[in-house]
């Protein structure tokens, strides 16, 4: 039969297709040994697209078609957008079809001979062939250029804009654990497919059309630098490094555990089922500390602050031994390793590539910094915090006017802790002073501020002035120190301004049962009558401190035994984003409701008014109100002679008696004496002696005189001048205080303390 070119080429074709399977296996032999980087990331799928090559040239030839009718494997373009996202270079891919297209026209070309000796149909044919073959890789390697090309374009797209959103979603909050977590949820929610219509490929080359892409990392876990969660200095100490695991997340669950439920009940491979299942219980939990082993990627990355690739996760964690890729990527920031995250796949067959890490070291690096700014913040948010706490009232001193519970609440976001601050001041008489205030700004200057504020108002306390005048004083001392900040250029602008500040000074006597107030700038306080009306007390309108200048006044109200006053800061009612009226309302309902106890009442208060997180530090006071009997209370007046003296020590003495403390009759008739003695000598009628019997005996003589009694050392020949000093010698505790017309000298005993 008399053949023409095209039909000797169709009838070699033909021949050696019935051979394709040596000549797919030498291709590939080839293709292994001369490229080999194409098997690395897609070894299935190179196989069959050599098959799919050779059988689809062989079977266009034999069928006469020409270059342009020769249609390549459908995967082809596939696996090219795969090794596109791992970087591999298209030269490489240029290559592969050379040497395929080498093997190929050899092995047809030695072919034709075996079908006539007519060297010019041998040459004709041969043209034909080189032709076609030339064609089919021209065209092959356009198509796959332009896939190559618009999957790198994707791939850039989606990881900057991956990048961007990580950005976003990481480090939201100055909270390390919820910052490390957030790049833990990001990793396994973020897809690793490209952007486009392109989804994720799977180990046969399948595009999966309608499905959502694989996570970027099937596990991940974050572990920083036991040195850095306590706040010390970022860099490593000597000797194994010791971490903690802060967070922790997986596709199917909170940890591998999820995982294993989720294969077995999904079908998978029992054999990966029992290896997680054989490793889960050295899965080192989170929040737990441990060493990673010497040698150990995780370990490198943290000695030299460089980042890893490996196929297996040998050396990580043995719970992890399923994973077949993984990416260690160390956390640094301000040229300091905080920790390490690493990245695992065990679902998505797809291994990580270069720029996998590439795009897991950028996503680390924005973290690395966000965990290092929560670390500062957080040690500067902790010194001021303990500061703050060390100049609060722990615990109250005792007395018996008022029960008492109290509460301070730091700002749960970036603002941190303020200046707010209460207190509890046992006062002469077995009255209390209770004081709540608020310094303007945050941070540990409002800190200092607020802590000086208490040492002055306890230092003004102590010398018993009323609640107006107090603040006056109080005044004059934020003045001062708004002063003292503005002459130091530097301290003011890290303090970021002005000590202003508002206070609230009550002063209650359960005798009287009298609650005398004043303010300057603060909120006003409420009162709950024993039927549960909630009343908020009418106070004059006082400046904040440090204006200077302009007066305080005080008011003062009777309350009944068992009245509950609350004192707090503003930020209590402006927690939830509402005006000062608003809040108001809601105290007042949280304040009406019943409690079984104080520390109950804070607490609901609290929980009715502010969020989890409240945007400004809050400090609550609840004072319950006692009152002393007259069973504990003993009034005379006493005539303005000497006379009176024996008097006044016959009437302490009974009374003793009668309150069962004969123990005190001595210094307390010698104390009576001396006091009684004083105030008909040097002050004026009239004048009074009071006895209360409480924690302590506290005898009290006033008069209408100013003249305030000065203890001094009598010298040996002085007929006068040693009784004062007797009085301090015999009591725990003695003093003057003023009151508008006149004074009272005081002074407590107690039981068992004095002879």
């Amino acid at each position: 039969m008399d053949l023409t070119a095209d039909g000797l080429v169709s009838r070699a074709a033909g021949e050696l297709g019935s051979r394709a399977d040596e000549l797919i296996a030498e291709v590939e032999r080839c293709l292994r040994r001369d490229v080999p980087e194409l098997w690395e990331h897609a070894d299935a799928m190179t196989s069959e697209n050599v098959a799919g090559h050779v059988v689809a040239v062989l079977s266009g030839l034999e069928r006469g078609a020409g270059p342009d009718g020769i249609e390549g494997p459908a995967a082809e373009l596939v696996r090219i957008r795969r090794l596109a996202r791992y970087g591999v270079p298209f030269s490489l891919v240029l290559q592969a079809f050379r040497v395929g297209q080498g093997i190929l026209l050899d092995r047809l070309l030695q072919e034709l001979p075996r079908f006539t000796d007519d060297s010019e149909l041998v040459s004709a044919a041969a043209r034909r062939l080189i032709a076609a073959a030339t064609g089919y890789l021209d065209r092959s390697s356009r198509r796959g250029f332009v896939a190559y090309t618009e999957e790198r374009d994707r791939r850039l797209r989606w990881r900057l804009s991956l990048v961007n959103e990580a950005s976003m979603r990481i480090g939201t909050t100055l909270d390390i654990g919820r910052t490390t977590q957030e790049l833990a949820d990001f990793a396994t929610e973020s897809s690793a497919g490209s952007i486009g219509s392109i989804g994720s490929i799977g180990s046969h080359g399948d595009s999966f059309a309608g499905r959502a892409p694989e996570p970027f990392a099937d596990l991940v876990t974050v572990d920083l630098l036991d040195s850095v969660l306590h706040g010390h200095d970022s860099t490593p100490p000597e000797g194994p490094l010791v971490v903690r695991r802060v967070a922790l997340r997986s596709v199917v669950g909170p940890d591998p555990a999820s995982d294993r439920a989720s294969d077995r009940a999904s079908g998978r491979a029992s054999g990966r089922a029992s290896g997680r299942a054989s490793g889960r219980a050295s899965m080192t939990a989170p929040r737990q500390s441990h060493t990673f082993p010497n040698g150990s990627p995780p370990a490198r990355a943290l000695a030299t602050g460089h980042p890893s690739r490996h196929h297996r996760a040998d050396g990580t964690d043995p719970a992890l031994a399923p994973a077949h890729s993984t990416l260690v990527v160390p956390l640094r920031a301000r040229e300091a390793t905080l920790g390490v995250a690493q990245f695992f796949r065990h679902r998505n067959p797809e291994p990580f590539g270069d720029e996998d890490l590439l795009l897991a070291q950028e996503i680390a690096a924005r973290a690395a910094v966000a965990v290092d700014n929560a670390r500062r913040y957080t040690h500067a948010r902790a010194t001021a915090l303990t500061l703050q706490r060390s100049l609060l009232p722990r615990r109250t001193p005792p007395q018996s006017a008022v029960e008492v519970a109290f509460r301070y609440l730091p700002a749960g976001d970036r603002a941190g802790v303020g200046g707010d601050w209460y207190d509890v001041i046992p006062l002469s008489g077995a009255r209390v002073a209770l004081v709540v205030g608020d310094v303007a700004g945050h941070g540990i200057h409002a800190a200092a501020t607020m802590g000086r504020l208490r040492t002055a108002v306890r230092t003004l306390a102590d010398i018993d002035l009323p609640p107006d005048e107090l603040l006056t004083h109080l005044d004059d001392v934020v003045i001062r120190l708004s002063t003292e900040a503005a002459t130091e250029t530097e301290w003011e602008e890290e303090a970021g301004g002005d000590s202003a500040a508002t206070c609230l000074y009550a002063v209650y006597d359960p005798v009287s049962r009298r609650c005398t107030v004043a303010r300057a700038g603060h909120v006003l306080p409420a009162v709950v009558a024993l039927d549960g009306t909630v009343d908020v007390l009418d106070l004059p309108p006082g400046p904040p401190l440090g204006l200077g200048g302009l007066p305080f006044e005080a008011a003062e109200f009777e309350l009944a035994e068992g009245s509950l006053i609350a004192l707090y800061t503003d930020g209590l009612l402006e927690a939830r984003g509402q005006d000062a009226g608003a809040g108001l309302a809601a105290l007042r309902d949280a304040l009406a409701r019943p409690a079984p106890s104080l520390e109950a009442a804070c607490d609901a208060v609290l929980e009715a008014l502010l969020p989890a997180r409240p945007p400004d530090d809050v400090a609550l006071l609840l004072a319950r109100t006692r009152a002393l009997g007259a069973g504990q209370v003993v009034t005379w007046d006493v005539e303005a002679g000497p006379a009176a003296v024996a008097g006044a020590r016959a009437n302490v003495s009974r009374q003793l008696g009668v309150w069962g403390l004969e123990e005190l009759e001595f210094t307390a008739e010698l104390v009576v004496s001396e006091l009684v003695t004083n105030a008909i000598r040097y002050g004026r009628p009239p004048i009074r002696l009071r006895l209360i019997h409480d924690r302590t005996l506290m005898c009290e003589v006033s008069d209408a005189g100013s003249t305030t009694p000065h203890l001094r050392r009598a010298r040996v020949f002085d007929e006068g001048g040693r009784g004062l000093f007797l009085v301090a010698q015999l009591a725990d505790r003695w003093g003057t205080r003023h009151a508008r017309h006149g004074k009272t000298v005081w002074v407590e005993c107690a039981p068992g303390n004095r002879s």
